[in-house]
């Protein structure tokens, strides 16, 4: 049976996961971590895919994003297949899909959940048990988001801007 296309509309927000195939590692140390977000980062820039939070666990990733095109997501996505799949099988000297299946991305209503899914997303760690607080991780947008630390790949949403306009209160 065919895949059912997808349907993306410009300047509605994704949320979109991606997962090792079998729950397994994506990634295997920081270097690996590095590539994943320098990829993501080049990828998002050239197709038009505006990051407002994500993270980069061991096995999975969550992205919140806004698309400027149709294909905005879908060619980032590619994107990042082609090129850190690649690396990934090279480096570990394994075969065949990285990815458990195709990558979810549901469209969100930005009025009434982006703010919770940023938090969703940038607290993912803490929640795995894997850092005490949110900002000890240094692969997710909190950095960025929460405590105003220069992160090139996050393009602050307007529903986030418009907490606040003094940025210490809207980070806060």
């Amino acid at each position: 049976m065919a895949r059912l296309p997808r349907f993306f509309a410009p300047e509605i927000p994704l949320h979109i996961m991606l997962r090792g195939n079998d729950r397994k590692a994506i990634v295997g140390n920081d270097e690996d971590l590095l590539l994943l977000r320098t990829t993501l980062a080049a990828a998002a820039a050239k197709h038009g895919l505006r990051i407002h939070a994500y993270v980069f666990m061991t096995n999975h990733l969550h992205v919140l994003a806004t698309p400027a095109k149709l294909d905005s997501a879908p060619k980032t996505m590619q994107g990042l297949g082609r090129t850190y799949v690649q690396y990934f099988n090279r480096r570990y000297r394994r075969t065949g899909t990285l990815w458990e299946g195709r990558y979810r991305a549901t469209a969100i209503e930005a009025e009434a959940y982006l703010i919770q899914l940023m938090r969703y997303i940038e607290l993912n760690p803490v929640r795995a048990g894997m850092v005490a607080t949110a900002g000890d991780y240094a692969w997710s947008s909190f950095r960025a988001n929460a405590q105003g630390a220069e992160d090139r790949m996050v393009s602050p949403h307007s529903v986030y801007q418009g907490i606040s306009h003094d940025d210490q209160q809207r980070r806060d």
